[in-house]
């Protein structure tokens, strides 16, 4: 079953008039529909909607030049400038993997795509953005000054979708699965965890088990993991900023998971919002969301891979951060030491 758009496209528009700088998302919150939704409200006006295919969008990508590209779930978003190159397609999953631009894609979310050519008081402002089956953002491109706007031109023309409508059916969104514990294989997670040779075997691991993650680290205890104090996160990039450390940042949605690799230097907190502000790299994170955060350390055949990550209140995970492995060594002393340093907190009851 879909929901049912209560607001006819051009009520739709409209309201988008009277709240003009108003941020799309919350727009589409407070009049009761999707972003999906309110994009699509302007197609054949501004927004072309397109094939969402990653096979077909990605090979086009890279003549665009320099752009700014967007991931984001509802507590953070990361926002990364470079040009998009080495794409790698996959059923189940694809990558793009660039020293600016570093993506893990699911292509059964990417449903909805726009081609968007707005007119602001800076100039016509363009994006692509992607949306999934229940009408949230997964991954936005954003032009920038030096883009090429002939291949731009020629991308949306390519790419152009034979339905034109303005209005968009969208599913129920699913909910956030919940921390999810089997009390009768906690030793076996422990055993089985210790002997580990690979990050990406973690989540293979606890399905077994009938977890997942979140409820695995409540269980787990040290010296695999370690509670930590929600604040630990904004003192932890400090950390990284003083000391000049290079770090892994990790921010997704169910659709697309965008990668930092690098330093950071601009650091600043405005209202509930914690950002990066680097030129080419910036993070916002609602540090009110962050709930719990765990210090995760997972073995490897490369030595042990450390971890800090955030999950809000409903278990969802926010963010994670990693110290940024170099050749054929996940093992980060200096980032070992920090984060064993961070503040830890009680221990979580679990459920």
């Amino acid at each position: 079953m879909t929901e049912q758009v209560l607001l006819a496209p051009d009520q739709i528009r409209a309201a988008y008039v009277e709240n003009t700088g108003k941020r799309d998302r919350d727009l589409a919150e407070s009049l009761g529909i999707t972003e999906g939704q309110l994009v699509a409200a302007f197609a054949g006006i501004d927004v072309t909607r397109l094939s969402a295919s990653l096979d077909d969008i990605f090979p086009m990508l890279n003549g665009l030049g320099e752009v700014m590209v967007l991931t984001r779930n509802l507590s953070c978003v990361i926002e990364k400038v470079g040009q998009y190159d080495n794409y790698h397609s996959g059923a189940h999953a694809s990558m793009v993997l660039t020293e600016e631009i570093d993506l893990r894609m699911f292509p059964g979310h990417w449903v909805h795509a726009f081609a968007i050519e707005r007119e602001t008081d800076k100039g016509t402002k363009r994006s692509l953005q992607v949306f999934d089956a229940a009408g949230d953002a997964v991954h936005k491109i954003f032009l920038r000054d030096g883009s090429d706007l002939n291949h731009w031109d020629e991308l949306v023309r390519k790419l152009q979708a034979d339905d034109q409508s303005q209005t968009l059916s969208v599913e129920p969104r699913k909910p956030t699965e919940a921390a999810k514990v089997n009390t009768d294989k906690v030793e076996l997670l422990r055993t089985e965890w210790a002997k580990m040779t690979d990050t990406h075997q973690f989540l293979r691991l606890t399905s077994k088990l009938k977890m997942n993650r979140l409820g695995a680290y409540r269980v787990a205890g040290e010296p695999l993991v370690r509670a930590l104090e929600p604040a630990t996160v904004s003192q932890m990039f400090e950390q990284v900023r003083d000391q000049g450390l290079e770090i892994m940042v990790f921010v997704g949605n169910r659709g697309c998971i965008e990668i930092h690799g690098g330093s950071v230097e601009t650091l600043k907190q405005m209202g509930p919002w914690f950002n990066v502000l680097d030129p080419r790299f910036n993070l916002h994170l609602r540090s009110d969301h962050i709930a719990e955060v765990w210090a995760v350390t997972k073995p490897t055949q490369r030595g042990p891979a450390v971890s800090v990550e955030a999950f809000d209140a409903e278990g969802g995970l926010i963010l994670q951060i990693f110290g940024r492995r170099s050749g054929e060594n996940d093992h980060r002393p200096v980032w070992d030491q920090l984060v064993a340093g961070l503040q830890s907190k009680k221990e979580i009851e679990v459920a």
